[in-house]
């Protein structure tokens, strides 16, 4: 078995989700929301890198995946968006994971079968590939589909070598 955490970066909420992938099963494991605390940026940064250190503690994953950056119209949101990925980043590569990283439309594609499905769709995609799981919210959601791509196309991003290590 293999455990796949998916990071969907945000400065103010960041999603994740965890997934136990086993041949072709996937079993939901858990999901949650961070909101980050703090006046500045810096004590903000430092609360998403505190919450996601205890997520990696806590689900103990052997891969990660997190979505790649989309370009805002507005230069500022997207340059503080790239500062909490940067986090997103930072936290699994200091667990020596390896880091998966997806565009959003190829996560979308993958989970709802098109690259343009909106937030209600890919949540409801995710609640049907992960049975009885209780989905935090639309971040959290982000996040599962994001590991759903990552167990279905990870083989070039590390999780061929967590799937090797593991026996699988």
């Amino acid at each position: 078995m293999v455990r796949v955490i998916g990071i969907d970066p945000g400065l103010r909420k960041l999603g994740w989700g965890v997934i136990d992938l086993a041949g072709s099963r996937l079993t939901h494991v858990a999901n949650g929301t961070l909101t980050s605390r703090g006046e500045t940026l810096a004590e903000r940064l430092l609360s998403l890198h505190q919450g996601l250190s205890a997520v990696l503690q806590t689900y103990r994953p052997d891969a990660a995946a997190i979505e790649q950056t989309f370009v805002n119209k507005d230069g500022a949101s997207t340059l503080k968006l790239g500062q909490a990925r940067g986090v997103a980043l930072l936290v699994p590569a200091q667990a020596g994971l390896p880091v998966g990283e997806y565009a959003p439309n190829t996560v979308k594609k993958t989970v709802v079968g098109v690259g343009h499905a909106d937030k209600a769709q890919v949540l409801h995609m995710v609640r049907l590939q992960l049975p009885g799981a209780e989905i935090d919210g639309p971040d959290a959601a982000d996040a599962l589909a994001i590991a759903i791509c990552h167990a279905q196309h990870g083989g070039n991003t590390g999780l061929g070598a967590a799937i090797a290590r593991a026996g699988l």
